[in-house]
């Protein structure tokens, strides 16, 4: 086993209240949804209103230059699955993603090199934004209050400036050698060319987001359509292709979110419903279905082990062999969970793909971009590879379970190929363990997020790591603030008419907000 060097203990507590809880990866961000809750908000309103937020509050995992994917359960009715996921522009051309013949950048998937990095940074590394379209079609189908109103915290945050604190110094620190690259993200993350610093909170440094401000009251006043046909639009795509996208007004105006019924899982007494399709839904049933139910409690190493195969299977499977032509309905990352007071709930996840996406923020707009590329293959020939106007395999893997229909908890992370293996191990010591949210949130996890291989958190102990190692090669780590070795989940669940949240321990700024 590894030597200890960060000698303390995380501990988070857990949030309760019967008024709803919005939980986040942002406490400012957090603020923002509870606030949407109190002024009369169901569980849309709070998630789109945290999700508008965190482009100001955390804009390095996520923003309205983004995709994603979410799970709601309206109080009362049916989950439905709502995709925002990536699309390629339809006039890409394949060869400009040429492989190199090395190594590429282990930058959250570690395939073959491209040229110039194209499909990770830079204006070729970006698809068409789905997080807008999304938000604004979810909140249009189920959300309670007016559009405008669910805007208004996310443009007060965004006229204030980003507060920079350690957390934000840290993030900007680590790609300032990317964004430096970026006349306009060195503009507004690099100050006098170095990443901010704020040493004193009573007289925080401020980042300027005056450009993203107006794009969101844009938004606001008229309405989200017009992000992908309007003035917007026509604004977006002016960047895009000065920087040398070949993202089109045609690439925007033929985008849309996409509903199907989610898939129904069923464990124990619970169905998780999961998202269907190019997410990561389909790989967690099949790692569930591999998996036979286990003793209420804790796992021990045996069960422990099982969750390790089922997951290098499961990833087998998926990596060679699943995209887009496999799949029907052909045609860094942040995570929100809510529960309002009527027990309507949602799971959001949304995504740039890297920190701080392609690196690119479009001048004209303020909007920090994506680098969806990222997920294609690079590789020609493959069922996930680079084509336009396609759809790549993603990781985002929101569930809610519930128990005789009615919502339980709603959970997702962040954290790229992580994600799953982190929703599988705190979905089944809360199905199968029976354990709390918060033993379940505090207790040691494995990730196998590739075949054959397990990262450990070494308090686990020598029997877990013993049986792992039986099967595969097997990494002792320490569950660290940064790097995270694990992915991020983020919870609300609810028992009778009492909610509860709570937030990655090890992530410092997450957390989960009471509405009352």
């Amino acid at each position: 086993m590894i030597p200890t060097v960060e000698h303390w203990v995380v501990a988070k507590p857990t949030t309760r209240s019967k008024a709803g809880v919005v939980a986040s990866q942002s406490r400012i961000a957090a603020d923002a949804g509870a606030e949407i809750l109190r002024a009369g908000g169901n569980a849309i309103d709070g998630a789109v209103a945290t999700a508008l937020a965190l482009t100001v509050a955390e804009p390095w995992m996520s923003g309205i230059g983004g995709i994603g994917a979410m799970i709601v359960h309206p109080a009362g009715g049916e989950p439905v699955a709502v995709d925002f996921g990536p699309v390629a522009a339809r006039g890409i051309d394949p060869g400009r993603y040429a492989l190199t013949g090395e190594a590429g950048r282990q930058d959250l998937f570690g395939w073959p090199g491209v040229v110039e990095d194209r499909n990770v940074r830079g204006y070729e590394s970006i698809v068409v934004p789905g997080s807008v379209a999304g938000l604004g079609f979810a909140h249009g189908r189920h959300g309670r209050l007016p559009w405008r109103d669910v805007v208004a915290p996310a443009i007060a945050l965004a006229r204030a400036g980003h507060r920079v604190d350690w957390w934000s110094t840290l993030n900007i620190a680590v790609e300032a050698h990317e964004l430096r690259d970026d006349p306009a993200a060195a503009r507004r993350y690099l100050p006098r060319g170095l990443p901010p610093v704020s040493t004193s909170m009573q007289t925080p440094v401020m980042l300027d987001l005056d450009p993203l401000a107006a794009t969101l009251e844009r938004l606001a006043e008229a309405g989200w359509e017009d992000f992908y046909r309007g003035d917007l639009a026509a604004a977006i795509v002016a960047d895009l292709r000065r920087g040398g996208s070949a993202i089109t007004a045609d690439d925007l105006a033929r985008y849309g979110a996409r509903t199907a019924t989610p898939l129904a899982v069923a464990r124990g007494e619970a169905v998780i419903h999961a998202m269907p399709g190019l997410f990561a839904g389909g790989t967690l049933a099949r790692t569930f279905a591999a998996l036979s139910p286990r003793r209420p409690g804790p796992p021990d190493a045996a069960a422990v082990a099982a969750v390790a195969r089922a997951l290098s299977d499961a990833y087998a499977e998926r990596l060679a062999g699943m995209g887009e032509e496999d799949l029907p309905g052909k045609g860094c990352t942040t995570h929100v969970s809510v529960v309002d007071a009527d027990g309507g709930m949602v799971s959001l996840t949304n995504t740039l793909l890297s920190r701080f996406g392609s690196r690119v923020v479009l001048p004209g707009t303020g909007i920090l971009m994506n680098n969806g590329m990222m997920w294609f293959d690079p590789r020609p020939g493959h069922p996930n590879s680079i084509a336009p106007g396609r759809r790549p395999l993603t990781n985002m893997c929101p569930v809610i379970a519930t128990r005789g229909g009615v919502p339980w908890f709603a959970l997702g992370a962040s954290g790229g190929r992580k994600i799953l293996p982190a929703v599988v191990q705190v979905t089944s010591y809360l199905v199968d363990g029976g354990v709390s949210l918060e033993e379940a949130f505090h207790h040691p996890r494995i990730d196998v997020s590739s075949v054959g291989a397990a990262t450990m958190d070494h308090r686990l102990g020598e029997d877990v790591a013993a049986a792992l190692a039986a099967t595969m090669a097997v990494t002792p780590v320490e569950p660290t603030v940064f790097p995270g070795n694990f992915a991020n989940p983020i919870a609300v669940m609810r028992t009778g008419d009492m909610n509860e949240g709570l937030t990655n321990v090890t992530l410092p700024a997450a957390s989960a907000v009471a509405a009352d």
